[in-house]
This record gives structure tokens, C-alpha cells and sequence, in this order.
């Protein structure tokens, strides 16, 4: 490890792939364990009580449903050059949000509207690459 600082070292059984191959399926599964990771805070599916094998399959399908959309948008995005992680692009987006305004009208109703931040910067740049909406969901507005 003094010897060779920043140094990673591989080990496999697989004898038939290359180095290139070796380091990118690594790559690969490296990126995919922080996806899983960040989708288990956010989505919260841990711990997995499941007693029933149909609930442990569902479960084990929404993450992997989960995972592969978290995939496809990156590979959209990649096609545009943009090359963030997903924890970075959930960084990135977690500025905007959604945001409520109520107001009181004259005949004492409350009159809710709803609409997202308008994003900057790096935001914009995320959205245009695959024509995604900057501001989804429109404006709502409803009266209580």
C-alpha cells in the first residue's frame, strides 16, 4: 500500500476478460451499489421483514424497477455529455421544489397555488439534455 498509494487491485475467477472489461463491469457495480444505497434512504425499503415470498419479490422488483430508471435518465443524459453520479445529480436538484402559497380572498376562502421553482445553472442544463420539463406539474390552484 506505501509502495503504490491510489493503487486499486483487482481479484477475479473470471480468466476469460480482460483488464478493461474487469475494471468496467467494476465500475459498474460500484456505481450501481450507490444508486441502490441512495434509493434505500429515499424510498426507505430497509429493513425487509417479508414472511410471504410474493412480498419479498415485489419488493426485490420495485428496487430493481427503481435502479433502472435511475440508469436510463443517466444514459439519456450521458448522451449529452453530461456525466454526473446520481448522488450528484440529486445534489444538483434538490433546490428545486415544488412550492404552495396560500392566500386568504375577500370572501374568506383560502386560495392555494402550487408550482415548481424555476431551476438555474447545472438545474437547466439536467433538464434540457433530455427535454424534460423545467417546471413539472404546471401551476395548480384550488380554493378550501
Amino acid at each position: 500500500m506505501a509502495a503504490h498509494p491510489g493503487v486499486c487491485c483487482l481479484r477475479s475467477n473470471i480468466t476469460e476478460w480482460d483488464e478493461e472489461t474487469l475494471r468496467r463491469t467494476y465500475a459498474t457495480l460500484t456505481d450501481l451499489e450507490a444508486v441502490f444505497r441512495s434509493l434505500e434512504s429515499e424510498l426507505g425499503p430497509r429493513p425487509v421483514y417479508r414472511r410471504k415470498p410474493e412480498r419479498a419479490e415485489g419488493h426485490l422488483f420495485i428496487s430493481v424497477i427503481a435502479c433502472r430508471l435511475v440508469q436510463t435518465i443517466r444514459k439519456q443524459l450521458r448522451r449529452h455529455g453530461l456525466r454526473h453520479s446520481w448522488n450528484t445529480l440529486r445534489k444538483i436538484l434538490e433546490g428545486q421544489q415544488r412550492v404552495t402559497a396560500a392566500f386568504r380572498q375577500t370572501d374568506g376562502r383560502a386560495l392555494h397555488a402550487r408550482k415548481a421553482a424555476m431551476p438555474g445553472g447545472e438545474q437547466n442544463e439536467i433538464h434540457a439534455a433530455p427535454g424534460i420539463d423545467p417546471q413539472p406539474g404546471g401551476t395548480q390552484k384550488y380554493t378550501a
